[in-house]
């Protein structure tokens, strides 16, 4: 199914309100964006800036108080409840920070209900979702419960789910914010290769820098505003402890030694650092 425009993504100046009156509060403010087939866009901005809204709408999972959102060439605000349902499950994979799995469902179990919801109930579907779970290192794994596994497990599984259905559209809201800098690593190589080797478009909203070094295009998102500041997003420091590389204007712990400022990204590195700076000057 051929996008809107080539795009598989198209969002119209959107715009959505919390509340009503002297209440209300504009989310989202006339955000125009398109993406491209097997293009990675990260979307940054500070916490409140509307990042998970947008993304909500983008997956039609929240509707824009105006403006129009198409998604492989239908418009959402057109489609009925149904329509809409299976237009998510067949088109979007969505992969978010808290994992969404079923605590009660094993690895496949929680892969197979998403085949199952695209009226997908043959045993094709237990077969495909073995096979993307092999794909995901996850091929031992098939039988565990949500709480027998890693964080890093836990989020491959998450993204085997979002895949299953063979969606052109990934949507990841922070999948890195739950998860060690090498799991990490490891989901946002896995999101990169879905886009080049797979030709799927995937759409990441986070605070993690490190995504900045594997994206097409890196866009800013602040009071309700999308706009690209790549020279503040450039502006960069590094955790002299850790080696996590940090927007400058994000930085919430400094110390000065010798008279030159470190930057930090936890308390616990700063503390490390105050204890044996020699380490790491």
């Amino acid at each position: 199914m051929k996008s809107n425009n080539g795009k598989i993504l198209k969002m119209q100046e959107v715009s959505r309100i919390f509340g009503k009156g002297t209440a209300a509060v504009k989310a989202i403010d006339g955000v125009s964006l398109g993406i491209e087939t097997g293009e990675i866009v990260l979307i940054m901005g500070p916490s409140g800036s509307g990042k998970t809204t947008l993304l909500s709408m983008a997956g039609g999972l929240l509707k824009p108080t105006s403006g129009e959102v198409f998604v492989a060439g239908k418009n959402l605000s057109e489609l009925d409840a149904r329509s809409l349902s299976q237009l998510r499950l067949r088109r979007v994979g969505f992969v978010f920070q808290a994992f969404n799995l079923l605590g009660s469902l094993t690895a496949l179990e929680n892969v197979v209900l998403a085949k199952n919801l695209a009226r997908r109930t043959d045993k094709a579907a237990e077969t495909d979702s073995k096979a993307i779970l092999d794909r995901l290192g996850l091929g031992q794994r098939l039988a565990h419960v949500p709480a027998d596994l890693s964080g890093g497990e836990k989020q491959r599984v998450a993204i085997a789910r979002a895949l299953v259905n063979d969606p052109p559209l990934i949507l990841a809201d922070e999948p890195t914010g739950n998860l060690d800098s090498h799991s990490g690593r490891e989901v946002m190589m896995l999101l990169f290769d879905l886009a080049r080797e797979e030709g799927r478009s995937v759409v990441v909203v986070s605070h993690d820098p490190r995504i900045v070094d594997i994206a097409d295009r890196v866009l800013w998102l602040e009071d309700g505003r999308l706009s690209t500041k790549r020279s503040e997003l450039e502006e960069k420091v590094r955790d002299p402890v850790c080696g996590m590389q940090m927007d400058i204007k994000d930085v919430a712990f400094t110390a000065i030694h010798h008279g030159q400022v470190y930057h930090f990204c936890s308390e616990k590195c700063r503390q490390k650092f105050l204890e044996d700076s020699g380490r790491f000057t």
